[in-house]
């Protein structure tokens, strides 16, 4: 294989392009958690068991974790605008056929090829690193990562407002519109990004392996952003039960609900402008204790004073802290070889991703023997235990970040 030097931007990408990469994170993600709130309307209607429901959550997340492994890491040997357009172009038949399913085996293989064609998403981060100049890369990934969290965000309350409007095939088709309109956009909007690395696939498969194993980086960042987004995920499974159980919330009150605490990802530029400024370390510290700060505000809004308030304020702060400590982690990640963002990428959002529905999965045993408090003392503590590895890390030491391949990559030729 040969390595070769690829030339830092010198010029910032337009805001025009920017908003681009960022709506176009938002559209894509959404297509992971439309069928999320709808599990109750879908399973019955298609014949599927009460208790094999989750299944469709559960094809979709597995069909997402197999694109990150095995579709995302492409984008370092394939020309990025091609890969990404076909792969978003492949989730137009995937939402048809979801839509149109009257069986539940043909439905679940529509969710998984749904998120198997979602992982495109994680080609847009490392396309917008890759264009933008070091000196503001942070800001720009903070930019496009508010697309993503707002994505991630009001997927669930508009596919409920789908649903309850229109029923709830809706959403699948309306999705399959914007991503073919969305593959056009694309394919005329964005430049060309030849990878200047030519690896066999095998060989990149195999390295998803070797980079997490000799890059620390990785690791550490990995288990940061796990223990955030875990919290994250057990909070907006477990929140919407309490607003509808406790507070008696409609279905398009819970959504409202969620849709003001989208406001939490405006945090996302100012946190990549601290990472441009080299403050990634305290940062961090910060971020964790603002996801333990939400958790107690919510064990008070959901205990002791009762209060809507109080959990929307919480809502709002963790969605900052996670999405925050995000952008610090995937800024401080695009330090390493250019040559390398697609296989981190897939890697670190893997490994979070994967924590998150571990989190999830959680929500049902802890709130029946621990109730509303037991979620709290749940995601503060994770918040807490990430912290503390955070001062595992030594605070003026310089150690080596690189990654296995970056060394061959300063080279012109190996």
């Amino acid at each position: 294989m040969t390595h070769s030097i690829e030339p830092a931007p010198t010029i910032a990408p337009s805001k025009g392009l920017i908003a681009l990469l960022a709506i176009s994170c938002g559209l894509i993600v959404g297509n992971i958690y439309y069928a999320q709130p709808l599990v109750g309307l879908i399973g019955p209607q298609l014949g599927l068991a009460s208790n094999r429901e989750s299944l469709i959550v559960t094809a979709t997340m597995l069909g997402y974790a197999v694109g990150l492994l095995f579709i995302v890491p492409l984008g370092d040997i394939v020309e990025n605008r091609r890969l990404l357009v076909l792969t978003v172009s492949a989730s137009v038949p995937a939402l048809l056929l979801a839509g149109s399913a009257t069986g539940s085996h043909l439905f679940l293989a529509a969710a998984a090829l749904t998120g198997l064609t979602s992982a495109g998403v994680q080609m847009l981060l490392p396309l917008a690193a890759h264009l933008a100049p070091d000196r503001i890369r942070g800001r720009i990934i903070g930019n496009v990562m508010v697309g993503l969290l707002v994505g991630i965000l009001i997927a669930r309350p508009v596919s409920s407002l789908m649903a309850a409007a229109f029923g709830w095939r809706a959403i699948f088709f309306l999705s399959a519109g914007l991503m073919a309109l969305l593959a056009i956009i694309l394919r005329i909007a964005l430049p060309e990004r030849h990878p200047r690395q030519h690896h066999r696939y095998r060989d990149l498969i195999a390295s998803l392996i070797e980079i997490p194993a000799k890059t620390p980086l990785l690791r550490r960042r990995g288990l940061y952003q796990a223990a955030a987004f875990a919290g994250f995920s057990t909070f907006w499974t477990a929140v919407p039960l309490l607003l509808a159980r406790r507070f008696e919330f409609s279905q398009r009150g819970i959504a409202l609900f969620a849709l003001i605490g989208v406001s939490g990802a405006l945090v996302a530029p100012i946190a990549g402008r601290l990472a441009d400024r080299n403050l990634i370390r305290p940062g961090t510290i910060c971020c964790l204790l603002l996801i333990a700060l939400s958790f107690l505000i919510a064990a008070w809004g959901g205990l002791a004073g009762h209060s809507v308030g109080a959990l929307l304020v919480a809502a709002v702060l963790l969605d900052a802290g996670v999405q925050a400590n995000m952008v610090l982690s995937q800024r401080e990640l695009y330090a390493l070889s250019p040559s390398i963002y697609s296989r981190v990428n897939g890697v670190f959002i893997a490994i979070f991703f994967t924590a998150g529905a571990l989190g999830s999965s959680l929500v049902s045993p802890v709130l029946g023997r621990a109730g509303w408090l037991g979620i709290c003392l749940l995601g503060t503590g994770l918040a807490l235990a990430a912290l503390g590895y955070v001062f595992t890390d030594p605070a003026h030491a310089k150690p080596s970040r690189r990654s296995p391949d970056q060394q061959t990559d300063r080279s012109p030729e190996h």
